[in-house]
């Protein structure tokens, strides 16, 4: 019998560097796309998808990050004081149950691997998601519900997977196919981190979500440097493969946003105000007025 995925782990360790000077003070996590920040995404999708409990990897400077799910007893007296009962229902989802979530500090930037396996004693010996917050996913069904549905009949590692153009493998960890289904899901008999587009075997990319099994927290333990001198969970998941456990890619359905990037989290946020009822009209009319003009100053 599968155990149930409740226990998910969040890598918010990064600097941000790509959003300075924003990210000086502010972590990247917090930033908002509309009006809610990065995390609250990760988090809504990981609360439809059954997770209970949440980990997250921090760093130094991260305070902000931990405030924003603990309670703010003044500002919901003061929305109690003016009746205004929907803003307190948006602050509700905010709000953490004490001891659903956990910090775990990783004190040196050794790489993603290495952030999952500082998690480990948390985890102990069940199966884990792990959700990267730069990833945005937009889908009718949440990318990991759609995971965690696919893994109740396979069972082993599961990987998030979309294809990418052949010249931009060297971004991603990408998927040596053993078969690929109708339903989108990828049998795997290998992984390469980042390679050229003349070495890679696919053009089939992991993305940011994961469901792992607690064997890959043992192959952390004895991981090497890989990629870029970190520690990859790529090759931890790889491992699994080279011992014969199964490890799937699932190609899910939805568009996917790199919010890590400035032009992704750009792409993002006029994404989703188009498709916020209260935003859409408004903001339509003014890319309607906008992008003539742009187009006619090139």
């Amino acid at each position: 019998m599968k155990r149930k995925v409740t226990k998910a782990i969040f890598p918010v360790a990064g600097l941000g560097t790509r959003f300075l000077p924003a990210t000086k003070s502010v972590p990247k996590e917090i930033m908002t796309l509309v009006d809610r920040p990065l995390i609250q995404y990760a988090i809504d999708e990981a609360r439809e998808a059954g997770i209970k409990e949440f980990i997250f990897v921090t760093s130094r400077g991260k305070s902000a990050l931990e405030d924003y799910f603990d309670h703010a007893p003044e500002l919901e007296n003061s929305l109690k004081a003016k009746n205004k009962t929907r803003l307190l229902d948006i602050l509700e989802t905010t709000n953490m149950d004490s001891g659903a979530i956990a910090y775990i500090r990783q004190h040196k930037p050794m790489g993603l691997g290495h952030a999952v396996w500082c998690a480990r004693r948390l985890i102990a010996n069940e199966p884990f998601a792990v959700i990267l917050p730069d990833d945005v996913i937009a889908a009718d069904k949440p990318c990991l519900a759609q995971m965690v549905e696919a893994y109740e009949e396979t069972g082993g590692s599961m990987v998030a997977a979309m294809r990418v153009p052949e010249e931009k493998t060297s971004s991603y960890g990408i998927l040596d196919v053993e078969s690929e289904t109708a339903g989108g899901l990828v049998k795997v008999r290998g992984m390469v981190e980042k390679p050229t587009a003349d070495k890679a075997p696919s053009n089939i990319a992991v993305i940011g979500r994961y469901i792992l099994t607690p064997d890959v927290l043992g192959n952390l333990n004895a991981a090497e440097l890989g990629a870029g001198g970190e520690i990859q969970l790529t090759d931890a998941i790889a491992t699994e493969i080279a011992n014969n456990r199964p490890v799937h890619g699932f190609q899910f359905e939805g568009q996917r946003f790199d919010c890590g990037s400035k032009a992704g989290f750009l792409q993002a946020t006029v994404s989703f105000a188009l498709a916020r009822e209260d935003l859409h009209d408004d903001f339509y009319r003014f890319l309607s007025d906008v992008i003539p003009v742009a187009q006619a100053a090139e």
